[in-house]
């Protein structure tokens, strides 16, 4: 991993790389629309549009449950109401870009130098799809697709088979190119991937899905974990920044 992915966007042109924020879950446990609902300030769609943003995208959202055309262009999801995967498929079917970085609405935060990681080796590894993980669980998203990887996937939905990552390990399975998965806390500890308020690894995958999840990340926010550096009878201790 270069030191350059840090904040940097991976070494393709702009225009063969699109972003996409998939915004058109059914938000049963948000009970009202999630792409509005508010945090820190701004809605939650808002924050995902700023995250790719920073990371150097013009952003276009992927499905959508009620008119967001204000925030961003929005992409049609002809199959709206089976999952992110038909999202990710409307997102790969609207673009010539050989590349598109996938959020997810509902992971606020997420830091913008995270998905330059992802894209950067993405494009050095010529990984069909490409992922970071917490604790050593895969996460989703956010995630690095190659576009080639849109037939497989529209025949895992067609199938019935709608599950995100079983459909990447289909993909990569059928054009004989690698799953990348790249430890978040190993990025952190790096250097190359970090959280403007300071927040660690485990905090960047936290999915507001309820009121009770927004909460909690308005309190990681406020918080502003600071990594202290200092070791107390064996143990790493944390300063909070507040």
């Amino acid at each position: 991993m270069s030191p350059s992915c840090k904040g940097s966007v991976a070494p393709r042109e702009a225009t063969d790389v699109a972003a996409f924020v998939l915004a058109g879950g059914a938000s049963v446990r948000m009970g009202s629309d999630k792409a509005l609902a508010s945090f820190a300030g701004r809605t939650l769609i808002e924050h995902a549009l700023a995250i790719l943003r920073r990371a150097g995208f013009s952003p276009s959202i992927a499905g959508a449950r009620s008119d967001l055309s204000r925030f961003a262009h929005v992409v049609p999801d002809p199959a709206l109401g089976l999952g992110p995967l038909a999202g990710i498929c409307a997102a790969l079917g609207s673009t010539s870009a050989s590349l598109a970085v996938v959020l997810t609405l509902d992971l606020p935060l997420v830091p913008p130098s995270l998905i330059s990681c992802l894209l950067w080796q993405a494009a050095v590894s010529g990984a069909v799809v490409t992922l970071a993980s917490s604790a050593g669980f895969p996460q989703t998203f956010p995630a690095v697709i190659d576009r080639s990887s849109l037939p497989v996937l529209a025949g895992e939905l067609k199938a019935g088979r709608s599950g995100c990552f079983s459909a990447f390990q289909a993909a990569a399975l059928a054009l004989s190119r690698p799953l990348r998965i790249l430890p978040a806390e190993v990025l952190a500890q790096c250097g190359h991937a970090s959280h403007a308020h300071g927040l660690p690894a485990a905090f960047w995958f936290l999915n507001a899905n309820t009121p009770a999840d927004l909460a909690r990340a308005e309190i990681a926010v406020s918080c502003q974990f600071a990594y202290s550096g200092v070791e107390r009878d064996g143990r790493r201790t944390w300063k909070s920044g507040v």
